[in-house]
């Protein structure tokens, strides 16, 4: 029975990487379903669900400027 699960996760390792990333799971859950067993469309789907870019992305704020920008100003 264990045996059986890890092979499960295994053969829905793009799905499950696909989900984790935030991409739209359908089509990929639905390829890998397919054409998973080939081994040729498992590789597929698990690198366009780790390469592609997911829908969202998270930009960081710039970091600010050092201390010496506020004390090294001329003084009038």
């Amino acid at each position: 029975m264990i045996f059986l699960s890890i092979i499960a996760l295994l053969y829905f390792l793009p799905t499950i990487l696909a989900v984790r990333r935030g991409h739209d799971v359908t089509l990929i859950l639905l390829l890998n379903l397919f054409f998973g067993w080939t081994g040729i469309g498992w590789f597929a789907m698990l690198l366009w669900a780790a390469l592609s870019a997911p829908p969202y992305a998270y930009y960081a704020y710039p970091p600010p400027p050092p201390a010496a920008y506020y004390y090294n100003y001329p003084r009038r």
